[in-house]
């Protein structure tokens, strides 16, 4: 993959705060959603807060494939990235991503039962741009 087309994708995952994140109901069909990411780490690694009683976390607690997608609809480019969704409740986690204004929607704090991170794990990817570009995230590196 050429080196242009690995910075495109990542400057549109760095200007892009609201994600549309996918899971998969039980009944099988695909549901998105909007979410805020908290950190990226390239195009390996997303973490998003969300509530511990939201259908989606209940939803990858039981099946954890997912899919995320940026979207450029002004130079019309997207990213969807397709791996796994893990779901922390973990205090030690949590604190290390609580941010003052966090309690709007935690109100007890970082160790509000009803919040926890998700981390999305990315393993292969569609790009389109000027060009389509079907990939693995592990072979093309950071």
């Amino acid at each position: 993959m050429e080196e242009q087309v690995k910075k495109d994708m990542l400057k549109l995952v760095d200007q892009n705060r609201d994600i549309i994140v996918c899971s998969i109901a039980e009944n099988g069909f695909p549901n998105a959603k909007s979410m805020f990411k908290a950190k990226h780490e390239g195009l390996k690694t997303f973490w998003f807060s969300t509530n511990v009683s939201a259908v989606r976390t209940s939803q990858w607690l039981k099946q954890p494939k997912a899919c995320i997608y940026f979207l450029d609809s002004e130079n019309i480019h997207g990213l969807m990235l397709t791996g796994h969704m893990e779901v922390f409740t973990d205090n030690e986690t949590k604190l290390a991503f609580w941010k003052p204004g966090d309690e709007m929607y935690y109100p007890l704090g970082p160790t509000d039962p009803d919040y926890c991170m998700l981390r999305f794990t990315a393993e292969e990817g569609n790009y389109w741009g000027l060009g389509k570009y079907l990939f693995s995230v592990d072979s093309i590196g950071e």
